[in-house]
């Protein structure tokens, strides 16, 4: 007999998922609904790798009261917006793209990579690479 479970998925209640290019991040935060229990708002910005524009992108997550940053690993693009954000005290995770473009009904433009990526790690659909620490110095001016 097939027993179904009315529990709660546990969702990571306040994420940035970053689809990670040359020259810009595409940001995607999802958070829950402030009046509307069980639901999320999501907003999705757009910013320059530029160091200032970066500082710029982690004054929002601390706005947004983001606990959990993902992005997809892209060439070496991802070490400076890494290791920037794990500098300035976000709890950065790094995916293979490899691993997130199997999951089913991926989309493909960077502010909709963006979005599926917020909606497949606050599920846990997706498990993290291991990130060495310590690279933080020579990736970032």
């Amino acid at each position: 007999m097939e027993e179904v479970s009315e529990e709660p998925v546990d969702l990571v209640e306040r994420i940035c998922a970053i689809d990670i290019g040359k020259t810009t991040v595409v940001a995607c935060v999802r958070v829950p609904h402030e009046v509307k229990p069980g639901r999320r708002v999501q907003e999705v910005r757009e910013f320059s790798t530029l160091p200032s524009s970066l500082i710029e992108l982690s004054d929002w997550l601390r706005c947004q009261q983001v606990n959990k940053v993902a992005m997809e690993s892209t060439s070496t693009y991802w070490k400076p917006v890494y290791y920037l954000l794990e500098a300035e005290g976000f709890d950065c995770e790094l995916f293979n793209a490899r691993h997130v473009k199997n999951v089913p009904g991926r989309p493909k433009t960077d502010k909709l990579d963006a979005i599926w990526l917020a909606k497949v790690i606050e599920r846990g659909m997706c498990r993290p690479s291991l990130v060495i620490p310590g690279r933080s110095a020579s990736c970032v001016t």
